[in-house]
């Protein structure tokens, strides 16, 4: 599995090949799906909140005597079963969403990801992102010129720039582009990568990769 490396003028310097371990893999969906819901799941926080019987407003007098109504007894209004009485058995804003995704399967979906992008030549190298000028135009004429060669990154509207650690160069020309997504090779997962149409690695995070 190979790739092609560009440098910043975008021009094609060679293809690049693909470490088989990450871009080779077996395509496991399940483990993509499953980890993209843990994602989700513990980035949830927990809003919904229900007044129970002692945090609604009112008197807590009874409301008539025990005896002598020929009615049922009761102790104040604010119980459940009156209107504008306490919830029972409401969320109590303490909700636990979090879902435990062990570490082998993470790199098992991330690789099923790399897999796919590769597979459907959407994967681009860049040879170094750091003598990027740090303007807008400059990285817009340079995704641009990119397009010209290659139609699928052309055709893409979420293109990810991954880089190996975050880069102030990278961030600055990149940031203001829409469709463009600064990614860390740090922080990488497969709910960030998976939002994405196309790919852009440095060299420096291919080899980290391997």
């Amino acid at each position: 599995m190979k790739a092609p490396l560009y440098n910043l003028k975008a021009e094609k310097i060679s293809d690049v090949t693909l470490p088989k371990g990450i871009f080779d893999v077996e395509v496991n969906d399940d483990l993509i799906a499953k980890s993209v819901r843990a994602y989700l799941s513990n980035r949830r926080s927990a809003f919904a909140k229900v007044k129970d019987r002692g945090e609604v407003s009112g008197t807590t007098k009874k409301m008539y005597a025990q005896k002598g109504t020929g009615r049922a007894r009761h102790s104040t209004s604010k119980v459940g079963i009156f209107v504008g009485g306490g919830s029972v058995h409401g969320p109590q804003g303490n909700q636990n969403f979090t879902l435990k995704i062990n570490q082998k399967t993470k790199k098992i979906a991330l690789y099923s990801l790399l897999t796919k992008f590769a597979k459907a030549g959407q994967i681009i190298i860049i040879d170094d992102f750091k003598s990027l000028e740090p303007k807008t135009k400059v990285a817009s004429n340079f995704v641009d010129a990119l397009g010209k060669a290659n139609q699928d990154l052309a055709k893409s509207k979420k293109i990810g720039i991954i880089t190996e650690a975050e880069n102030s160069n990278v961030i600055r020309a990149f940031r203001n582009i829409a469709g463009l997504n600064l990614l860390s090779l740090n922080s990488l997962n497969v709910l960030d990568l998976g939002q994405q149409n196309f790919l852009i690695l440095s060299q420096n995070a291919l080899t980290a990769l391997k």
